[in-house]
């Protein structure tokens, strides 16, 4: 059985964010703990699967990086999934340096949104210690979701949630060849939603774009899926 801490200091949150959970899986068990120091203590006793923070804890404006701090001094490796108010265009690449594995901003997300995090890092997680998965390792990009490093597009950090960087390794892997939609419904395993799967390939480009604004390496194959292209498309790519 699972076991997971859910630290947020807003009792309608933390209600909220329970719930969501044991929608998706019932038999989850769940501690709710309110304070910093609750929370720092829990993590000294307990053995939690994957934690979920807010960054702010009461007047602690950053209560959620002692936390992460205390998880990682416990070098158990535990999923940290941060779901917080402050903006995710900066804090995201924060917490992936604190080794957080992936970051909500509040009232940006959807129920289905958070779901889909969740359940991705606890598989991550788990086929992390599995060691199910290659890393990716070249001169351009540099990518291993397993073990939550943050992806290097030539040396330079993309910021990119944890569902998006199993993606993305799915097409660099295969650079080259077309990855159909079926294919990379299994990566995402939350439904078979086309629209899903180019969301997050929007999101990618975008990360990159941040990086390399004439980044056009990923080519959209109408009907059939995506492709990494080692040298980009004449005309580009939406």
């Amino acid at each position: 059985m699972f076991k997971v801490a859910v630290i947020e200091d807003d009792l309608p949150t933390s209600n909220q964010l329970r719930a969501w959970i044991l929608s998706a899986r019932p038999e989850i068990d769940i501690d709710q703990w309110f304070t910093r120091d609750d929370a720092e203590a829990a993590i000294a006793r307990e053995a939690y699967d994957l934690v979920v923070l807010d960054i702010e804890l009461g007047r602690e404006r950053h209560a959620g990086v002692a936390i992460i701090n205390a998880i990682n001094k416990g070098r158990q490796g535990t999923p940290v999934l941060v779901v917080s108010a402050m903006p995710a265009t900066i804090y995201r690449s924060i917490m992936k340096a604190l080794d957080a594995w992936d970051y909500l901003q509040k009232t940006t997300f959807e129920e289905s949104d958070f779901i889909d995090t969740f359940l991705e890092i606890l598989r991550a997680s788990r086929d992390r210690q599995h060691g199910k998965a290659e890393p990716v390792d070249s001169d351009e990009l540099s990518l291993d979701p397993l073990r939550q490093s943050t992806p290097l597009w030539r040396g330079k950090r993309v910021n990119l949630p944890l569902t998006a960087q199993r993606i993305l390794a799915a097409l660099y892997q295969r650079r080259g060849q077309v990855v159909s939609y079926d294919d990379l419904f299994q990566v995402v395993k939350s439904g078979r939603n086309r629209d899903n799967i180019r969301k997050h390939i929007s999101t990618i480009r975008e990360a990159f774009r941040e990086l390399d604004e004439d980044f056009e390496r990923i080519e959209n194959i109408p009907m059939r899926g995506f492709r990494w292209s080692d040298q980009p498309p004449a005309g580009g790519n939406k």
